[in-house]
């Protein structure tokens, strides 16, 4: 924060000889630019989950696979009647719960993260039809995987928490001491098996996605992390220069 000059109106334009050396108002700083710096996280905290959102729709009406929760979310939408945006956010709450007992804080990022996810993706599914013939579905596949990394990149470098998935991994990690690899790993077999088993659709898009995504949101989180209103670096440059699975994991 910079502070008001208490010098005199008719001294203030003769500097003196010190006064170059000395600290002067900093236009990085102030309220104005932290209020920009918030506007900023924000606006890239929802427009990542609703990239997000369409990405995950993408995927679907490509017909080629999906990424390993929506193999699930899609296998319980087929179960239920109910759309997969829905589902999504009725399993992202009920992941929320599971937090209570992993002693595991919601952020704002975490909350929006179960609401504005499912609306963005079943808008898409609404506006973008099925497609057919892989000339079709390859581009679409293609589009849904980069545009996932985008938007990774966008939510996660806002740093207004976690997603619900993310929270449970890294509050399972802390409460059993086991690796963080481990613990993903487990968890995303358990979703792409129950989601397969419930009629979710796993193909080439599934195997694709996960070679991707690391490589993908490491990229973008270094393309849209935010510089902090002093003009520094903040936490997530830390995020984006770690490895690619760190990188998704630590907020």
């Amino acid at each position: 924060m910079s502070t008001t000059s208490s010098t005199p109106p008719d001294t203030a334009s003769d500097p003196g000889p010190d006064s170059a050396s000395g600290p002067g108002p900093d236009p990085a700083s102030g309220p104005g630019s932290a209020s920009r710096h918030v506007v900023r996280r924000l606006l890239q905290l929802y427009v990542g989950l609703a990239l997000y959102g369409a990405s995950s729709a993408l995927l679907v009406r490509s017909g080629l696979g999906l990424e390993p929760w929506n193999v699930l979310h899609q296998g319980l939408a087929e179960r239920t009647g109910l759309s997969m945006g829905v589902v999504l956010t009725v399993v992202g709450a009920g992941v929320l719960l599971l937090w209570i007992p992993l002693r595991q804080k919601p952020g704002l990022g975490t909350v929006s993260n179960v609401l504005v996810i499912g609306a963005a993706m079943d808008g898409t599914l609404w506006f973008v039809p099925d497609v057919h013939g892989l000339f079709a579905q390859v581009p679409l596949m293609a589009g849904g995987i980069v545009l996932n990394g985008v938007a990774t990149g966008l939510y996660i470098a806002a740093r207004f928490g976690p997603g619900p998935r993310d929270g449970l991994m890294t509050g399972l990690h802390r409460v059993t001491g086991r690796s963080l690899r481990l613990i993903r790993t487990t968890i995303e077999v358990t979703v792409v098996v129950t989601g397969f088993l419930l009629g979710g659709s796993l193909g080439i898009g599934t195997v694709l996605y996960a070679l991707a995504i690391g490589p993908l949101a490491q990229f973008f989180l270094r393309v849209f992390t935010v510089p902090s209103p002093a003009g520094t670096r903040s936490g997530s440059t830390v995020v984006a220069s770690g490895t690619t699975r760190q990188a998704i994991l630590r907020r």
